[in-house]
């Protein structure tokens, strides 16, 4: 081969690279500028009258936005199985959101003008989280076109967008600063087996990260050793999980109503994951194994 022509070949091949990594470094901007959003948004919402429970019940409505979307964006179709449990999710979401909008304009506590702005308040936070839940679901099907074009690097993905919007927090500086005095001034509590002490709230911060990184590398561990069917699973069955505990622990109004919402959620969400047709496939396979024995 021709010096000149090797040359010619290794500078081609360094600027299709180069373009190459600058055109995936543009998208995963964007793919975590839409995560920083959505994080953002979603833990403010709870400053907007926004009680925890109906927070994540809210947010197990991720499974409609993803359906409209991949309609829209996608072009995709579903079965009638699948309609039929974004519609039960519906209606569950409805049923909480509607009862919680009249527990909050019911408060004896506050005057006629106090219960009217923390209305407003709520209103303000059920939009954020409608505002939150779209773009979670856009960021999933970007998300999921940038994986067939670049291929699926879980593990790549899931440290550059929680790496990098680290920056994007000094806008917030001055609000983290508060908490972290609010944090200071918390009760003193001695971790058991330590012996060291701290502010409690300090404390339930380092307990959250660790829960978290084990949550979210759990899930990712999952992903590589099961179907996206049991992932969706668990992930379901810890959401129920943790709605459970959040009511008995802060003690939430939850009336009848609400635990119908639920229901709607939860049993629409499973339908979706088609869980049933799984199990009964999976009760058939050892009877065709014995038969083939």
């Amino acid at each position: 081969m021709r010096p000149a022509l090797a040359v010619g070949l290794v500078f081609a091949g360094c600027c299709s690279n180069v373009i190459f990594l600058e055109l995936l470094a543009r998208y995963y901007a964007i793919m975590v500028t839409m995560f920083f959003t959505v994080s953002v948004v979603n833990n403010y919402a709870l400053n907007l009258n926004i009680a925890m429970p109906l927070h994540m019940i809210f947010r197990s409505g991720s499974l409609i936005a993803n359906m409209i979307l991949g309609i829209i964006i996608l072009k995709k179709r579903y079965s009638i199985f699948k309609y039929t449990s974004i519609a039960l999710v519906s209606v569950g979401i409805f049923i909480c959101t509607f009862m919680s909008a009249k527990q909050v304009t019911s408060q004896s506590s506050l005057s006629e003008n106090d219960g009217f702005q923390a209305f407003v308040w709520w209103l303000l936070g059920i939009g954020a989280l409608t505002f939150a839940l779209l773009m979670s679901a856009r960021m999933g099907i970007f998300q999921e076109t940038l994986y067939k074009q670049f291929g699926k690097h879980s593990k790549e993905a899931l440290f550059y967008n929680h790496a990098l919007p680290l920056p994007g927090f000094i806008f917030l500086a001055s609000d983290i600063y508060d908490h972290a005095v609010l944090f200071n001034k918390s009760e003193l509590y001695e971790i058991p087996g330590i012996g060291v002490t701290l502010p409690i709230m300090w404390f339930y911060l380092l307990m959250n990260i660790i829960t978290q990184y084990v949550c979210i590398r759990g899930v990712f561990i999952l992903t590589t050793e099961c179907a996206s069917l049991t992932v969706t699973l668990v992930v379901t069955l810890r959401k129920f999980v943790s709605l459970i505990f959040s009511i008995l622990y802060f003690q939430n109004p939850f009336t009848l109503w609400h635990w119908l919402g639920t229901l709607f959620v939860f049993i629409g969400t499973l339908m979706y994951t088609e869980v049933w047709n799984n199990l009964g496939t999976t009760k058939s396979e050892p009877q065709k194994d014995n038969k083939k024995n």
